[in-house]
């Protein structure tokens, strides 16, 4: 490796340090040695002249210099790996690994053959996917690309609309023959509710009438869960009932292991989106990967696009 590229593999660890924050992570994330990690960043000080980082025992963090040349490699680094992108794009198929986090059961039931179906259509492509239902830092954890349910707050990233998943509520069969099926909203609070104890406020249904007001049923059930996947199998054993996606669902409905209740009221739409690194999203893989998500993800059940 020459002398500049020596100093870009120099800048590349030290980005990564700087977003994570911990020297033992980023050593295994890159396939080196921790000795090896510190050796980079000393060298790339030596060739600054100042202290870009301040190291304790648990943590390391940036130096006010250390932060804006932070910034400033960001910006290096991405123009020369789009320069290099572009110029293998005008010569062959976009090849290379893209970081895709997605929520778990979305994963699990769709996602996951997306991805294979795309991975067929581009072979020289690898797909990392990371399925987990909390909020990661996209920057910090090295991903490119994530799909989220619910409202965003994190404006730094790329936004990505893909449309508002619809949602029911949903019984056993077995389970509304024992109990009586419920006639108006205000009965649900009579009935188990499956929670998803991670959703904030679970212990309210919050329904959208055929007038178009909102209602607010106080529920509770003995089963509490923390995956969608899990909300699923709760359900369809006769639990209770609960509040759901239809793109969950939807085969179960379909061969009467579910059935709808109170088709007139339903719980509010969630919005579903894809967040793009906005230093990733021009790179020719990255932006194919999005593309075909969001055109797919559109066609799944109880999906209304934006």
């Amino acid at each position: 490796m020459d002398k500049a590229g020596l100093f870009f593999d120099r800048m590349r660890t030290f980005v990564r340090v700087a977003e994570r924050g911990n020297l033992s992570l980023v050593a295994k994330e890159l396939g080196i040695g921790q000795s090896t990690v510190t050796r980079h960043l000393n060298e790339l000080e030596e060739a600054v002249g100042v202290p870009l980082l301040s190291r304790t025992t648990r943590r390391v963090t940036l130096t006010e210099e250390g932060s804006r040349y932070y910034t400033n490699c960001l910006q290096i680094l991405r123009l020369v790996e789009q320069a290099a992108e572009e110029a293998r794009d005008a010569r062959q198929a976009p090849a290379g690994a893209v970081r895709l986090s997605c929520t778990a059961a979305l994963g699990v039931m769709h996602v996951t053959r997306m991805i294979f179906d795309f991975q067929d259509r581009h072979p020289d492509i690898r797909v990392d996917l990371n399925l987990t239902d909390e909020r990661i830092d996209l920057v910090r954890e090295g991903v490119d690309v994530a799909l989220r349910l619910g409202p965003l707050a994190d404006s730094s990233m790329k936004l990505h609309a893909v449309g508002e998943s619809q949602r029911l509520l949903v019984g056993a069969p077995t389970y509304l023959s024992a109990r009586g099926r419920p006639e108006r909203p205000a009965d649900l609070s009579r009935y188990e509710t499956v929670v998803m104890s991670n959703v904030a406020g679970s212990n309210q249904l919050r329904l959208s009438a055929p007038d178009g007001s909102s209602l607010t049923i106080p529920v509770s059930g003995r089963l509490r869960v923390d995956h969608g996947l899990a909300a699923r199998e709760a359900l369809a054993a006769g639990r209770g009932i609960g509040p759901t996606h239809l793109w969950l669902v939807h085969d179960l409905l379909d061969d009467g292991r579910l059935e709808v209740v109170l088709a007139d009221y339903r719980p509010s739409p969630v919005p579903l989106s894809l967040l793009i690194v906005p230093e990733r999203a021009a790179i020719a893989r990255v932006r194919l990967l999005v593309d075909y998500l969001a055109a797919e993800i559109a066609k799944l059940p109880g999906i209304r696009p934006s």
